[in-house]
C-alpha cells in the first residue's frame, strides 16, 4: 500500500511540473463541462455530496476517477500546494503514461 501510494505521489509531481492541472470542485466541474479532464483525483476525506456529485459527472463523460487513499492535506504535499486540496483534475498529462498507469483510470476516452 504505501509502495503503491509513493509511486501515486510522484506520478502527481511529474504531472504539476510537466502538465496541465485543475485545482478545486467549481473549476473541476467547470472543465468537465467543457471535456477537457483526462483523470479526477479526489481525496478520502472529500465531503460525500461533492464526491457523489464529480463521480456523477465523471460517468457521464466517461473520465476516470482515482480515488486517493490519504486526506487532503496529504494530497496538497503531493500535488506541491501549500493549502489543501480535495480534488484535483488532470487535463494534460505531459507525459502520456502517466494516465494510463494511474489506477482508477477507464482508458475508454
Amino acid at each position: 500500500m504505501k509502495k503503491s501510494l509513493q509511486s501515486i505521489n510522484s506520478r502527481l509531481q511529474l504531472v504539476t511540473k510537466s502538465g496541465k492541472y485543475v485545482l478545486g470542485y467549481k473549476q473541476i466541474l467547470k472543465m468537465i463541462r467543457q471535456g477537457k479532464v483526462k483523470l479526477m483525483i479526489l481525496a478520502n476525506n472529500c465531503p460525500a455530496l461533492r464526491k457523489f456529485e464529480i463521480e456523477y459527472y465523471a460517468m457521464l463523460v466517461k473520465t476516470g476517477v482515482h480515488h486517493y487513499s490519504d486526506n487532503n492535506i496529504e494530497l496538497h504535499t503531493a500535488s506541491g500546494k501549500y493549502y489543501r486540496v480535495c480534488t484535483l483534475a488532470i487535463t494534460d498529462p505531459g507525459v502520456p503514461d502517466i494516465i494510463r498507469s494511474m489506477p482508477g483510470h477507464t482508458g475508454e476516452k
